[in-house]
């Protein structure tokens, strides 16, 4: 079989593709021909002093400077600046985006509304939808943001974000003659976003206290040259950018080897009998909010060509080149396993 996707190195990203769409906002890259509406939202004390690259006034020549100088940056793939349209109205209303460290493992998130826009979700939907994409598309570990004191507003927002305190400190804000003032810094890491895909079953009362289990199933799927079948997961899902075995929780009832079959035809469209998957090894990791438990079945044999039917990417990785693929923690130590066994 030939290889979906040959390595984890990031594809292309076209401004004038790229869109992200929420229930009422949608992100698009920054455009010159937005400079007008920019400068009229942004230019705003209210606005201005929250921002500490911000100056007031806000020249409209820096609007101008500053989505030219946007739009250089997503070329280098340094920066990604995104104008957030009301898909009510399909006007601008203000910006999100997120800046690389120069590793390429972090990054720093920035967002502003327009006055009229505030307190009424916008931020809180463009904010979210930047992060799950982030997390999905690019090599990040964690994002940052940093937030001006007395802003308890955008404090929140990124406390419902699943945003945790990394300190205080202070910086240099332009419209404030560079007065370095106090901010808060609050972070996020792959593994505290928020756990909506996930389902695990309460604990009955009696049971001792502790997280509860959640018990999923895997496939170490091998194909006649020796290549393992990843799949990474899409934006939208816990972990979401990471590389994974195909499987998935256990439906009530259901045997590990049942569950496996019916999660490899749902998620990737092929049939596996029950005689051609083994066990093989089993994790068992503790999250912050449960316990995973997932056994791994190895499978040489099955019909149909995998194809991703949830929004994933499949790669075929040899054995040697598993470790540069970025996994959850549960399924890492089942690397070494797996090399030794092909």
């Amino acid at each position: 079989m030939d290889d979906l996707f040959e390595s984890p190195s990031l594809s292309p990203v076209c401004q004038d593709i790229l869109l992200l769409r929420g229930s009422r906002v949608q992100l698009r890259a920054l455009r010159e021909e937005d400079a007008p509406v920019f400068h009229r939202l942004i230019n705003d004390w209210q606005i201005c002093r929250l921002l500490p690259e911000a100056p007031f006034p806000y020249p409209a020549a820096t609007a101008r400077e500053w989505i030219v100088s946007a739009v250089i940056d997503e070329t280098a793939r340094r920066a990604f600046q995104f104008a957030i349209i009301s898909r009510h109205s399909g006007k601008m209303i203000g910006s999100v985006g997120l800046r690389l460290t120069r590793d390429k493992t972090a990054a720093s998130l920035g967002y502003w509304l327009g006055k009229a826009f505030w307190g009424q979700g916008f931020a809180a939907e463009a904010a979210s939808l930047v992060i799950a994409w982030a997390f999905a598309e690019l090599p990040i570990l964690s994002i940052t943001a940093t937030v001006a004191e007395g802003n308890d507003a955008s404090v929140r927002i990124l406390q419902r974000l699943g945003f945790q305190p990394a300190g205080n400190g202070h910086e240099s804000f332009i419209c404030r003659a560079g007065a370095h003032l106090p901010v808060q810094y609050l972070s996020i890491v792959r593994e505290q976003l928020s756990h909506g895909d996930i389902q695990v079953t309460e604990k009955a009362a009696g049971d001792p206290p502790g997280k509860p289990t959640l018990l999923v199933v895997a496939a170490a799927l091998i194909d006649p040259e020796g290549k393992i079948l990843l799949a990474r997961r899409p934006a939208g899902k816990r972990l979401a950018g990471l590389w994974e075995f195909p499987g998935g929780k256990l439906e009530p009832g259901e045997t590990p080897e049942a569950g496996l079959i019916r999660e490899l035809r749902e998620e990737i469209g092929i049939e596996v009998a029950i005689e051609d998957v083994a066990p093989f090894a089993f994790a068992s990791h503790a999250y912050d909010k449960f316990h995973l438990l997932m056994p791994l079945f190895v499978c040489r044999r099955w019909a149909g060509m995998p194809s991703p039917r949830e929004g994933q990417v499949l790669a075929w990785v040899a054995p040697d080149r598993l470790v540069e693929y970025p996994m959850p923690p549960a399924d890492r130590p089942l690397i070494p396993m797996l090399r030794d066994f092909l």
